[in-house]
């Protein structure tokens, strides 16, 4: 179905992005419509602790998002819970198309489908996530103070997170596949600089072994000798690469070599009236709170995007019948 009504503004994804700037679009009386296959939320609603969200000492992942979800529901957005199939971009308006067939129109499109950790797929992983295992450090880090825990990775992101940890945690190592780091040369000197690391080279993670608390221990296999041992560790964080949901983005969008979309400040694409959120936008960190920022910075931009194109096309006000022009 095509419907012939075009709103100011769709918002893919109902993330904390994707929910804060439905929250602001609304706000600007903007016609806006939310479209979020899952539950809404992202990727937060698996974690069972969030202590670093301004207002919120502590709260669930879970909470959090019902709390997004409420907020945004209440000035009466419209949500679609339905898959998004592709974007159209267009002069006069952008198209979006859905699984069902549906195809709505907007003056204006948020993009904030985020992405996903690269996975290791071994036993105890996805059992053990937000219970030992974590994909963040500044997230979860704190959790893990004065324990050991083990970093997965050998580039800039491994590297850094495990220097995070480093100043947290009892004991850090660092497990990789090779025997020399991918990490810049001056992280390198850090990471081998630093008393509190000890590297596995030549080693993956093959197990994740539960406790009563949680994480208990990991199975490490050597790559060049192929011998096996347990490692006792009280977490395992993992960073060996993340995974934009990017199938969405029109062709010819900016983006970099991970395949994350480049914006300017305001969170705008190339085409006018495209913008893209959250952890699918190109920026220095990936934490709620930011996603949060670009859901607003996006809606706030929409919302004059949208305003400059009425009064371009001349958009009048509906007046009753009979009431003189």
């Amino acid at each position: 179905m095509v419907t012939d009504t075009i709103h100011d503004l769709i918002i893919i994804g109902g993330g904390p992005g994707g929910l804060s700037a439905a929250i602001y679009a609304m706000r600007a009386a903007l016609k806006t419509v939310l479209i979020e296959k899952g539950v809404p939320g992202g990727q937060v609603t698996m974690s069972d602790e969030v202590e670093n969200y301004p207002g919120f000492i502590h709260i669930s992942g879970a909470e959090l998002s019902m709390k997004f979800s409420e907020h945004a529901q209440s000035y009466d957005l419209e949500m679609i819970s339905q898959e998004v199939t592709a974007v159209d971009p267009g002069l006069n308006y952008h198209t979006v198309r859905m699984a069902n067939g549906d195809m709505i129109k907007a003056h204006a499109v948020i993009l904030a489908t985020g992405g996903n950790p690269k996975k290791l797929n071994v036993p105890g992983e996805q059992d053990l996530y937000g219970k030992g295992v974590s994909y963040c450090a500044t997230c979860d880090g704190f959790f893990f103070r004065g324990k050991t825990v083990v970093v997965v990775g050998g580039g800039d992101s491994a590297a850094e997170e495990a220097l995070y940890l480093a100043k947290l945690c009892k004991k850090v190592y660092i497990a990789h596949r090779r025997d020399e780091l991918r990490a810049s040369k001056i992280l390198q000197q850090r990471i081998f600089d630093d008393c509190n690391i000890e590297m596995l080279w030549n080693t993956v993670v093959t197990q994740i072994k539960a406790g009563s608390d949680g994480v208990e221990k990991v199975g490490l296999k050597d790559t060049v000798t192929a011998a096996t041992r347990d490692l006792d560790v009280d977490g395992v964080f993992i960073f060996i690469g993340f995974n934009p949901n990017n199938e969405l983005v029109p062709a010819g969008t900016r983006m970099n070599a991970d395949g994350l979309v480049v914006t300017d400040e305001k969170c705008e694409t190339r085409t006018p009236g495209i913008y893209v959120i959250g952890d699918l936008r190109e920026k220095y960190a990936r934490q709620i709170v930011l996603s949060a920022a670009d859901g607003c910075t996006a809606a706030l931009a929409a919302a004059h995007f949208v305003e400059e194109k009425k009064s371009v096309q001349g958009d009048t006000c509906e007046l009753p019948p009979g009431s003189d022009q």
